[in-house]
């Protein structure tokens, strides 16, 4: 038995079932989709059979372009450009099919390749209108008034219908209604007016709606500009506060100002810097323009005395060079302080608390801020304190009896009754002492309760503004002999001298007692 195997040799060319295909494509096909599909047949095996497809001639050649599917070996007619069934409706393709892969031997037979014709129709859709161009550029002046022109924009409708368009302004694009459309001409006009230091450029996007399919929308994008107008005068670039010496040298420079203009003129701002008709009479400061866009501030006089005049103030006009020009008038506060040897401030005049980065606004926002603070805390006392509740009579009896004693004592000799160290140590004072009816956690307590009040009262009082400083010491050092009614003591006798001088030495030591509890 013997068995042989033939191998495929390119020997068939590839052939096309029809001489001419035919396709359909809506005009509102993406750009790069496949349009339609083709294949030659090829009757060889493996690489053999791999075809090659290419256009050759027709009026779609950069409309359209074929490309091989490696796994079918199909052709892909693929789209290049957007369709337009009102400008063409049909292409025509000569389209050629041939191996890529081919024995030299078998070219001999006749050519490996094949040809068809493809005519591609465009079928025609309903499209939303066209703008054209679909973005524009427009300038306006920011002191036009309101119902100035600026431009205009068209659209048509790029069916066969040539339905009229509807225009309007898409006001998710123009929330703050600056601008309004004619909706039959599309014409558009200003309804506010603008301001280029708010905002310099405006993007409106504006609506073509066809009035016999209102389901047909097209969109255009409007750039508009707004060119600027001298309306702003310039001001101080930032708030100064100038502090010089005493012992100051005329001729030196102490300050170097600068301005701002919120306007933006095309050549550049040019800023002119004078002093006002009687700050000219100033004996004590001028101003110098740089004529760089500065100006600096310079003393007139040797010296200064802070007790004369503590702060001077110096008006200056800095005008723009715009037409028409416009000036304004700051105010430069400069302040006398008394210096060392080496130009430190060791006093001022007057304190510049808002020199560090706070300019007056500032100022006078925290002053306001300190003083509804203020307020707020006296209100919040006062309500406190008609919310105080009603003490109970065991807390007024507390607060009303401090130390109480049961008898009058026996005199020198009866220490019970009078007891230094219980009015020292309150805290520590023998509790069955003095009143014995009362608990230890009784007295305690009330203890509490009376450091409780005290504590209460002394808050009010220093928080109180109403209340003036009348605490006072009054202190009594004894009733003795001085006394017009003379003295009240059973210890006295006028018989014996011994026993009076014996009286004065206990009163001494009383006095000296009571002294160090004071």
């Amino acid at each position: 038995m013997v068995t042989v195997t033939l191998t495929d040799v390119n020997d068939n060319p590839p052939r096309f079932p029809h001489r001419s295909y035919q396709f359909t494509v809506p005009e509102s096909v993406q750009v790069s989709s496949i349009v339609a599909r083709i294949k030659a047949v090829d009757l060889d095996l493996g690489p053999n059979a791999e075809v090659v497809y290419r256009i050759l001639d027709g009026d779609g050649l950069g409309t359209f372009r074929i490309l091989t599917d490696p796994n079918t070996q199909e052709g892909l007619i693929t789209l290049l450009k957007n369709l337009n069934f009102e400008n063409k409706s049909s292409y025509t393709l000569k389209i050629e099919a041939s191996n890529q892969n081919v024995d030299t031997p078998f070219l001999l037979v006749g050519p490996f390749s094949d040809t068809t014709m493809v005519r591609l129709l465009v079928e025609d859709e309903d499209e939303p209108p066209i703008f054209s161009p679909s973005v524009s550029q427009m300038v306006v002046s920011e002191g036009a008034p309101v119902g100035t022109n600026i431009g205009s924009v068209s659209a048509h409708d790029p069916d066969g219908s040539n339905s009229p368009i509807r225009y309007s302004v898409d006001r998710k694009s123009d929330t703050e209604h600056f601008f309004d459309i004619d909706s039959n001409s599309g014409a558009i006009r200003t309804s506010r007016y603008l301001d280029r230091e708010i905002r310099v450029l405006h993007n409106i996007t504006v609506i073509g709606t066809e009035t016999l399919d209102p389901s047909q929308v097209g969109s255009a994008f409007v750039l508009i500009s707004v060119a600027d107008v001298n309306d702003n005068a310039p001001s101080f670039a930032g708030d100064y506060w100038t502090s010089v010496c005493e012992n100051v040298l005329p001729g030196q420079i102490i300050e170097t100002l600068s301005a701002i203009d919120p306007d933006n003129p095309e050549n550049g701002h040019h800023f002119l810097f004078f002093l006002t008709a009687d700050a000219t009479l100033n004996h004590s400061f001028t101003l110098r323009d740089n004529d760089d866009n500065t100006a600096s501030v310079l003393t007139l006089q040797s010296g200064f005395l802070r007790r004369d005049q503590p702060v001077h103030f110096l008006p200056v006009v800095i005008a723009d060079g715009g037409s028409p020009s416009l000036s304004s008038t700051n105010t430069l506060t400069i302040t006398i302080c008394d210096c060392d040897l080496h130009g430190n401030h060791r006093h001022c005049s007057q304190e510049e608390p808002w020199r560090g980065g706070m300019g007056t606004t500032t100022a006078i926002t925290l002053t306001c801020a300190l003083a509804f603070l203020g307020v707020f805390m006296v209100a919040t006392v006062i309500r406190s304190r008609r919310r105080e509740p009603q003490m109970m009579d065991d807390q007024q009896d507390i607060q009303e009896n401090i130390v109480c004693y049961d008898d009058e004592g026996g005199g020198e000799a009866d220490t019970k009754a009078f007891d230094m160290f219980a009015l020292r140590h309150l805290n520590q004072m023998n509790l069955t002492g003095g009143c014995g009816t009362a608990e230890p956690e009784t007295m305690t307590q009330k203890t509490r309760l009376l450091q409780e009040f005290i504590r209460k009262r002394l808050q009010e009082v220093d928080l109180d503004p109403t209340v003036p400083p009348l605490d006072s010491l009054q202190i009594y050092a004894f009733e003795g002999s001085g006394s017009a009614a003379h003295s009240l003591s059973s210890l006295s006798s006028v018989n014996s001298l011994e026993s009076e001088q014996n009286f004065s030495k206990a009163v001494g030591t009383k006095v000296q007692e009571a002294h160090r509890t004071l």
